[in-house]
């Protein structure tokens, strides 16, 4: 007998990953957690029946996550991370080693014990001395948050279910508040290829620009998301992710990224015409 995992991109449109084995299955106060066994992408996580993270191809959203923010302001010590479950995020940066406090705030820590347990690949630095673990709501969390980070990541579910409080316009104006005066701001951004997905994109962007001076969207092919083709925001007070790159301070921490480099940094701030299309309507 044949086992697949398929997901539903758009009403007309589905993925699917031939399953070896399901690993784990559990129904949080939150959310559907699966973990499958796969031979094409390794282990797989999926929340509510939508893909999270595989092995195969995991690095790719991590690194685009956390490098291009990194090398922009190398100087960046405090950094909170909203949902990133997995620990992938966290990871990576783990990596640098100026970094002081990384406060990781996740809903469900049903999801942080079960990539512990399944995903060691992503969850592997969890443990870090720098790492507090915060299982309570990323959006309430960040309302009592004022001038205190460099840099925060929001790492959050697609805009419905625990992730949909993410997507506010309350929530972006606290972020603007939790951040010092030259801080950034990053968050996945979805997909601009099917329509429910890019109306999502519009809406997160265009009230990411109500508050932050300086917003960019920059892009990334993760094979196993939704089109292949995803996008970041990112948002700072002073930082510009192309004019402020440094590449020689980031190159010279020797880091061994497997996607990620200041070339690549450059040209994924380059978009589609019709990705600028979307974004110049949403501003409308």
């Amino acid at each position: 007998m044949e086992l697949w995992y398929t997901e539903e991109h758009s009403e007309h449109t589905r993925f699917s990953i031939r399953v070896e084995k399901q690993l784990y299955s559990a129904q949080s106060p939150f959310q559907r957690i699966d973990l499958f066994e796969s031979k094409e992408f390794g282990r797989f996580f999926t929340l509510d029946g939508l893909m999270m993270v595989t092995e195969k191809d995991e690095f790719i959203y991590h690194d685009m996550i956390t490098h291009i923010p990194m090398a922009t302001n190398p100087n960046i010590r405090q950094v909170l991370v909203i949902g990133a479950g997995d620990g992938g995020t966290v990871r990576e940066l783990t990596r640098y080693a100026h970094i002081e406090r990384i406060d990781m705030v996740e809903i469900d820590k049903m999801v942080v014990d079960a990539c512990l347990e399944f995903l060691p690949q992503t969850s592997c630095k969890l443990n870090d001395s720098r790492v507090n673990l915060l299982f309570e709501d990323g959006l309430k969390f960040v309302r009592t948050k004022q001038n205190e980070y460099d840099l925060i990541i929001v790492d959050s579910t697609d805009p419905f279910g625990p992730g949909e409080g993410l997507f506010t316009k309350e929530f972006y104006g606290n972020c603007f508040n939790a951040l010092k005066e030259d801080g950034i701001l990053v968050n996945q951004h979805e997909t601009p290829y099917y329509p429910s997905y890019a109306k999502s994109m519009q809406r997160a962007h265009k009230r990411i620009k109500e508050f932050f001076p300086i917003c960019r969207v920059y892009q990334a092919h993760i094979p196993t998301y939704p089109s292949g083709h995803w996008l970041f925001g990112f948002a700072s007070k002073r930082f510009d992710p192309i004019r402020d790159l440094d590449e020689a301070a980031w190159n010279s921490l020797g880091l061994n990224t497997k996607y990620y480099n200041t070339e690549l940094h450059k040209g994924c701030f380059a978009l589609p015409n019709y990705v600028k299309e979307l974004l110049a309507s949403a501003d409308e």
